[in-house]
């Protein structure tokens, strides 16, 4: 019997010419919007589309404005963003208000310098040089500390996965710091009778604290980077690592995670976790105006040539000590903050927006008289004046 053959298949049916020059349209438009996305990623990206989402009922103006609100606590408050507000921290209140103007925490304080510390989901307030100390989250008070008679705390930093390191001055100590878990539990106690201690900060995963120290080595004044493990017992007294950064003054310190960023008065440094300089900026004898150490892998500076005077120069400089960009200003910068990718700098006349290499974001032209101006990383600013504040939101 004769076996049967398979049929062979019908023959493709080519996509008809219309079909084809559709899926040529749409691969072209695909093309140009990725270019077009490339050319313009300073002024169009993902943030543009992820604040008209978040802030689709915030009634704005034309230039992005929201409507301004008062506040209570003067121009000399610390303010920082907190939960999409606005804290603000004076001698006698802390305030947490909405993006709306509505109070959603208000507390009565006493503090004769009020500072604050926030790393966008939590607010450490404390008195510097006083007794009290608070952390602010979920619109609501969920730690307090109140030191001893003859006590005075001297910083308090929060990292970002909540691991609060206080730097205080004590009865029989030169310094002292207490680190605390996410729960506020404390986990270590560092006490030094030899060097006072200025600051210290938490790494990103909690595993160590980092402190900066000031004492006489050989005769001479410098500075120490000491490096502790969490982990260690309390046999464990000396530190695990440290590092002398000569004679410069500490002005400000983070530890992010791409290394230990330490402000000096005359230069910037970065160390990684294992007391290794990664990079270091000097800032050529020039003074430092303003500084933000909060950019997503830089820090912005401002630097100028006389310690009085308009004219200066805004630099991002990344972990290796490279400056990344620079752009010249000749009118008076009231403020500087950088956050995320974007760099806001604010003169009497406009607020200026730019990316991380200085490229121009947005410009707002009408700034209501603010002084102030906190960038947050999604690209929106918050402006405070002497008495009022508002949201700017760029299109």
């Amino acid at each position: 019997m004769e076996l049967l053959k398979p049929k062979a298949p019908p023959p493709k049916k080519r996509p008809s010419l219309l079909v084809r020059f559709l899926a040529f349209l749409t691969t072209l438009a695909l093309i140009a919007g990725a270019v077009f996305l490339v050319a313009h990623r300073d002024v169009w990206n993902l943030d543009s589309l992820w604040r008209a989402i978040r802030y689709l009922g915030v009634e704005r103006s034309g230039t992005g404005q929201a409507e301004s609100f008062p506040y209570e606590g003067g121009s000399s408050s610390a303010f920082a963003a907190l939960d999409g507000g606005l804290l603000v921290c004076s001698t006698s209140t802390i305030r947490l208000y909405a993006g709306s103007g509505d109070v959603v925490l208000e507390k009565t304080v006493s503090l004769e310098h009020p500072v604050v510390d926030a790393n966008g989901t939590a607010a450490a307030v404390y008195d510097a040089g006083g007794r009290d100390l608070c952390v602010i989250s979920g619109g609501q008070e969920v730690f307090s500390l109140e030191l001893e008679e003859e006590e005075s705390f001297l910083s308090a930093r929060l990292n970002a996965n909540g691991y609060l390191a206080v730097t205080a001055q004590t009865s029989g100590y030169k310094g002292v710091v207490t680190v605390y878990d996410p729960q506020f539990q404390p986990v270590l106690r560092i006490n030094l009778s030899s060097r006072f201690i200025t600051d210290a900060a938490v790494s990103p995963d909690g595993s160590a604290v980092a402190l900066v120290s000031l004492g006489l080595s050989n005769s001479t004044f410098d500075t120490h980077l000491e490096l502790y493990r969490l982990s260690r017992s309390e046999e464990e007294v000396d530190p695990d690592l440290t590092c002398s950064l000569g004679n410069d003054v500490v002005l400000d310190l983070d530890w992010k995670s791409d290394g230990i960023w330490l402000l000096g008065e005359s230069a910037l440094a970065v160390y990684d976790g294992g007391g290794e300089l990664l990079g270091r900026y000097d800032y050529g004898g020039q003074y430092l105006k303003s500084y933000s150490l909060d950019g997503d892998g830089y820090a912005a500076l401002l630097l100028g040539k006389y310690r009085a005077g308009s004219d200066a120069t805004l630099l991002t400089v990344d972990s290796a000590g490279q400056a990344e960009a620079s752009l010249p200003f000749s009118e008076q910068v009231l403020s500087l903050s950088a956050q995320g990718n974007y760099v806001a700098v604010l003169t009497a006349g406009s607020l200026q927006l730019y990316s991380q290499e200085l490229n121009p974001y947005r410009t707002l032209e009408t700034t209501q008289g603010a002084r102030r101006v906190l960038q947050r990383a999604d690209g929106s600013t918050l402006l405070v004046s002497a008495d009022t504040a508002h949201l700017y939101v760029p299109n």
